[in-house]
Formats: C-alpha cells, structure tokens, sequence
C-alpha cells in the first residue's frame, strides 16, 4: 500500500521534467503578487468562517484593533493607536485612529466597534466562533462607545488573553446593519456577492471572484499606513490567488512563472531544491506547523449513525487501540518526505512557552492495540474485527479531496487498520461539503482533518469547550458530557481569568495531558512549514506563527 507514494513522486518528477510547457499562462499587470489556493472560499465572510479557503482571503481585507507582530510576536497597534486599563484590569480603553477610511470610502468610527461586538459576535442568531473566545463564565463583555473615537471595554472577569484576542476583525456598521435587522447576515457576503459591498480597512480589497479560477485582490487606495518615509502603503498593487485544486499542478505553474509564492510539502522539496539558482527562488525551512492533522470520531449520541458504533467510538480502549496504529514514521517518510515530528497533544514545540512536553505517547504497536481491544471483548473471526455484539467493525473516514497528504495519511491508516481485522473505507469529499457534513448534516463516523494554531491556548476555545462552535466530537443534542471534558470546560474558564503566567502554563498544561490521555482526537504528524519564494520580492520575512504575509502592506517587487 505504501508503494503509491513512491509512484506519486515519480510521476511528479516526469511532470516537471517535461510537461511544464503545456501549462495554460495567464499574464497578470506588473506589480502584481501571484498565489494559489487549494479551494474556492466558501464565503467572504470573516464573522461566520470555519475553514481556510475562507479566512486566508478576508485576512487581507479585514482588521482588528490591534495585531501581532509576526515576528516578535508582540502586540502592536492597528485600528486602535493606543488603549490602557485600569488597576483591576476589567476596564479596557481603545483609542481608535482618526482619518480611517472603509474601502467605500465611509468613515471608520466607535460604532463599527460596537456593532462588530454587540450586533453581531454576541448575536444568538449568528454562528460564529468569536462568542465562544470573547465570553468569560457565560458573561458577555459590555462593549459601550465613549466618543466618536474611543470604546470602552468592560470585562466581567479578569481575562488574561484579551489584548491579543484584540485583532479580532471589525466590520462596518453600515453596510451591514439592516441585514443583521432583517435577520440575513448569515447569507450575506456569500461568494455570489457583489464585490463592492465587501469592504473592510485592510490594506487590499476584493476586486473580482471567478470560481474554479482565481480570486483577485486590489490594492486599497484608501489605506490607513504609511511607510517611514511617509509613502502610502501597501506597495503591492495586486494579489491574485489562483485556485488551484492539484498541489502538483500548483508546483507545476510555480516552477514555470506563474505562481510567486508556495506552501511546499516535502515530497517538493528535493524536486524544487536543486532549481533554486536556476529559476530565482529561495525555500525557507521555518518550522513545525503551529497547526494539527488528526484523525476523530463521530462521539454524539444523536448522531444518525448505527448507535453500536458510537459505543465504540465512546470507547477509551478503542480509541487508544486506534492511536497505536498510526505510523508516524510512515507518514514523516512518505507523505511528509522526512519533513516531519510526530504530533501527540495540541501543541507542540512552535507554540513555545505554552507547550507541555510531558504528555502521554502511543508508539505505533499493532499488538498492544490488539491487546486493548481484547479488554473490550472485541474478538477475532476469519481475520476479521467483531464487538461483543457480533458486529463486524467498519467505519468511513472523511477527508477532503483538495488535500492530498490527508489523503495520503489515510491510505496509512486504513492500511494499518486492515491488519488489526477493521474494514475502513476512506472517502474524499470536497471540503465545503466535508464542512456541512460535520456542522450541519452530522452524518459521519470518522473524520481527518486539521485545525490551525497558535501560541495561545485561549485561541482553542471553540474547540475544546464542550458548548464550541468548532467542537467536533461531541457536540450535538443528547450527547452525555464525561468528568474530563467537564475538566476541559473548566481549565478554559480558569486559564481565561489566570493573569499569572506560570499558573496559567500549569493549567493549560493539563488541557494537553487530558488530550493526549483521553484522545478526544487523534493526531498525527505536524509537517515542518516550507515556502519557495521568488527572490523578486523585498521585506519578506517569513515565520511559522506570521507565515509569508504577517507584512503584506510592506512586501514590495524589486526592478519594476
């Protein structure tokens, strides 16, 4: 089974070696930054978001308050230009930038401010996961405008992560007011939208979406910064993402010119490295992925799935019988091609001084699988799995057709699995339909799929609190909340309102024990972050944590 992988990388080689010149070139205005996307975004608005496809391309458009340095990973001023707190730390000022412009050409005031907050994150009817992060022990934050330029923040509780939680993104009151009235903002701003409604303060605006084709963003004439010098910014006059599905045909189009900037796994790494000089490009080597890859199960009680296998999947012993037939080495050599650590809790070393290292392991170990298994009273017939109940185990696992390594990392898997007796079929779906599966339909048994990170554990929220708006395992009507996840729910309450850092770290800490222990998901394997970059560009200093465009504003192309 794991023979396809070599196949795949050879077929890549033959494609780069001869087929590069039969690549349809689309010619783009000088001044102009050329990416790729794996998807269509699945709307273009950041309030609702769930998935990258859409947060990649608002990221450019929209704001918050505040952002974080990309690379000292400080926090630094962005729509606010300042704001300070009183002795209790419960009472926020933010003094908003004067002169800010929507992209509309509409004022940028105190109101957006609140109604960002008010209107829309603690809005019931919407489903966003911002309420989930900004609600301390089930209380809202009142959010009150001083002036024109000022907003009051009032925290029920000390809240630790709130300044950097500040770069939530802000959106404009007047455009979107009277649909929030008229109780349609959750359709609004969909991919069928007119392009000149969607406005943010962001350095570029959305200026067409052909889709299946590509996304193009234009400079923001209106934009706020200035360079040192007192030059307008962004320099780039134009970002466009081609939506490319293939990783390889990607690969492709950047070796022959017509992608800038791409994310690289490892199997590209030695077809790209030896071009570097020829072709003009550099690859930077940052580092573990801040993100996670995971297999999970459908735990709901309600879900409509054979309730026989939501047993299993409730099951401790099955779970880690699972988690010891996943070949981390396997996956690292073949689909990360060496550029890989094994992932076993929800942070790693990236995530710096919140990462537990001391957490529980599952080697690969078919036999202790076995073993656990047995305790459960699973047995063996014609070499295939059985329950107690005479059940033969079988399952489908979920993943997205657009990611080839899931993809991959489930071939291992249902590799493994086979040689335990469990029949597993492995299902691509396209992921806007892999999303409505798990958020709407609920009709899956099992699930790979990845989460983004970062550097504060706050940031998982939504995830890990049994009530969250990204919660996957166990989150629907009927489901029986355990003493852990009750932990869970817990920890995350305390670690908000815990200002000390050493005794937020012990907290957060036993968040990654639990995970690890009671394996809520499953993780795999965090790729090492690699770009190759076209050496046109200036100011590019790429990081994990800021990736490639933590500086987009600043990014300038030499000799144009």
């Amino acid at each position: 089974m794991k023979k396809i992988f070599l196949t795949h990388f050879c077929v890549l080689l033959l494609l780069l070696s001869g087929c590069s010149q039969k690549i349809e070139k689309r010619s783009f205005s000088k001044g102009t930054i050329v990416l790729s996307t794996s998807s269509d975004p699945k709307s273009f608005n950041p309030i609702i978001a769930k998935e990258t496809s859409t947060t990649l391309i608002t990221g450019f458009i929209f704001e918050g308050l505040v952002r974080i340095n990309g690379i000292t990973l400080e926090v630094e001023p962005c729509l606010a230009e300042k704001w300070e707190h009183d002795k209790s730390g419960k009472i926020w000022k933010f003094y908003l930038r004067k002169g800010v412009k929507w992209q509309d050409g509409e004022e940028f005031t105190a109101d957006d401010v609140v109604f960002t907050f008010n209107s829309l994150i603690y809005n019931k009817e919407i489903p966003t996961s911002s309420r989930d992060i900004f609600t301390i022990d089930g209380k809202k934050i009142k959010v009150r405008k001083i002036n024109e330029y000022t907003v009051e923040f009032q925290l029920p509780e000390k809240f630790a992560p709130f300044l950097r939680l500040m770069t939530q993104e802000i959106l404009p009151k007047h455009k979107l007011i009277d649909k929030v009235k008229k109780g349609i903002f959750n359709s609004s701003w969909g991919v069928n939208e007119n392009v000149e409604n969607i406005v943010g303060t962001g350095p570029f605006k959305l200026k067409e979406y052909r889709p299946g084709e590509w996304i193009i963003l234009d400079k923001n004439p209106l934009y706020w910064k200035k360079d040192k010098e007192g030059r307008k910014l962004p320099y780039i006059e134009r970002i466009v993402f081609l939506i490319v599905a293939d990783p390889n045909m990607a690969i492709l189009k950047f070796r022959a010119g017509e992608i800038d900037v791409i994310s690289i796994r490892g199997q590209d790494y030695p077809v790209l490295k030896p071009l570097e000089k020829k072709k003009n490009f550099k690859i930077y080597k940052l580092g573990p992925s801040l993100g996670s890859e995971f297999l999970t199960f459908n735990q709901s009680l309600s879900a409509p799935i054979p309730k026989y296998k939501i047993k299993w999947f409730r099951n401790l012993n099955f779970r880690k019988a699972i988690a010891h037939c996943i070949d981390k080495k396997s996956i690292i050599k073949n689909v990360y091609g060496g550029f890989g650590i094994s992932q076993d809790g929800p942070m790693n070393i990236s995530s710096g001084f919140f990462y537990n290292k001391n957490i529980k392991r599952y080697k690969y170990n078919l036999e202790k699988a076995k073993e656990l298994l047995k305790k459960e009273n699973f047995y063996w017939k014609n070499s295939q799995l059985y329950d107690k109940d005479s059940h033969p185990v079988e399952f489908t696992i979920l993943t997205n057709s657009n990611n080839f390594e899931r993809i991959q990392i489930g071939n291992i898997i249902q590799d493994d699995l086979t040689k335990i007796g469990m029949k597993v079929n492995l299902l691509p779906v396209e992921f806007n339909t892999l999303v409505s599966k798990l958020s709407v339909s609920k009709e899956w048994e099992a699930v790979i799929i990845g989460l983004t990170g970062g550097i504060e554990p706050h940031g998982g929220k939504n995830v890990w609190m049994s009530n969250g708006q990204l919660h996957l395992w166990n989150l629907y009507p009927g489901n029986q909340i355990t003493e852990w996840e009750k932990e869970l729910n817990e920890i995350f309450e305390k670690g908000a309102k815990e200002l000390n850092p050493e005794k937020r770290k012990k907290l957060y800490d036993r968040w990654q024990e639990i995970v690890a222990e009671k394996l809520p998901v499953i993780y795999t394997v965090n790729p090492v972050v690699m770009y190759a970059i076209k050496n046109k560009f200036g100011n590019i200093h790429p990081t994990v944590y800021g990736g490639v465009f933590h500086n987009i504003e600043e990014i300038y192309i030499k000799n144009e």
